[in-house]
């Protein structure tokens, strides 16, 4: 058995924080990135350890925004020890309990309800003194160009043409110009039910930050209420809405925009993000090794097909999924993979 020499480090390193040895030291999860987390039990105190390796990760921005949302009263992570050198932060434990464990009609609103909470908190940040990008239309075209890249030729093995190209430019542009016409506020960028921790305080706790940036008003919601991981109908999903943006009028924010134009901006920064996380769940297999995200993208992709077939401007976009048969050409390569 191959040994991990990077625990070995952590463990060395957590022996001269803690000035003891006589704790335990488990797996606690991975994630999508090269990061993963353990569960130390030190004196019946739980904390999770970070372990980031510094040249596939730099924590520098997860301490600066885990701070940041800390002193705003969002509920993440407390920061005890850290060694940015090493790529190692002792955390507190927000528990086990993500949000998808236990989501039901029964459970959904509450937790939402306190999800939606947070949202408003971090949306009240003073971007002056906030140091994070800006989702700009760099940032936004290169996420949606990781459709083409990832799912259409590498995973599917579909070959585009000028025309197709042609709609697929057009389509992006579109989606780039409803994002920045919308108001820019502090974005977690990852705002979903894997990323937010059942809590018994001041719930829910928020994880996974570390990409945040300065972006448009819809887009932690249209990670939350179209999770690529469960679905809700769409009824919900805008009383949902409606309810948000009654919490911001009551907070005196005083938007100029009506409810139809939020919709509009809601569904168009979905298909933006879909577009973009149908390439990286196909990369994540591809590059990765880490086939179980294939079974996420039928959602994702029928969040795309939905939205596009609703709005005149972005139906040939639809056309071309169709086209190239892109469902079922995904379900034989998936069959495929399972075969093999």
């Amino acid at each position: 058995m191959a040994v991990d020499e990077r625990k070995q480090l952590l463990v060395e390193w957590l022996e001269e924080v803690f000035e003891t040895n006589n704790f335990s030291c488990e797996p606690a999860s991975s994630d999508a990135s090269f990061r993963r987390y353990f569960r130390v039990i030190l004196a019946g105190k739980s904390f999770v350890v970070m372990d980031a390796p510094p040249a596939k990760e730099d924590c520098t921005s997860f301490v600066c925004i885990a701070n940041l949302l800390f002193e705003q009263g969002v509920n993440a992570p407390q920061i005890f020890h850290q060694s940015l050198e090493q790529g190692f932060l002792v955390l507190s434990d927000l528990g086990n309990e993500s949000y998808l464990d236990g989501l039901t009609d029964r459970t959904a609103g509450l937790r939402y309800r306190d999800a939606v909470d947070s949202l408003h908190k971090m949306h009240q940040l003073s971007l002056d003194e906030v140091v994070i990008p800006h989702y700009d239309l760099p940032l936004l075209q290169q996420e949606m160009g990781l459709f083409e890249e990832w799912f259409v030729k590498q995973l599917l093995g579909v070959s585009l043409s000028l025309e197709d190209h042609r709609v697929l430019v057009n389509a992006k542009s579109a989606l780039a110009d409803s994002a920045l016409e919308q108001p820019q506020v502090f974005v977690h960028r990852d705002y979903h039910s894997r990323n937010l921790m059942l809590t018994e305080e001041n719930n829910p706790g928020v994880i996974d930050f570390q990409d945040a940036v300065i972006g448009p008003v819809t887009y932690d919601l249209v990670s939350l209420y179209r999770d690529c991981y469960i679905a809700w109908p769409d009824e919900k999903i805008y009383a949902w809405l409606d309810d948000f943006l009654s919490q911001r009028k009551e907070s005196g924010c005083g938007d100029t925009f009506d409810k139809a134009t939020f919709y509009k901006w809601f569904d168009w920064m979905g298909v933006q993000r879909h577009l973009k996380v149908l390439g990286i769940f196909s990369r994540l297999s591809l590059r990765d090794g880490k086939s179980n995200y294939l079974n996420d993208i039928p959602l994702t992709l029928s969040y795309v097909l939905g939205v596009c077939r609703r709005y005149d401007a972005l139906t040939p976009l639809a056309e071309l999924i169709d086209k190239h048969d892109m469902v079922n050409k995904f379900e034989h390569y998936r069959k495929a993979l399972v075969l093999k």
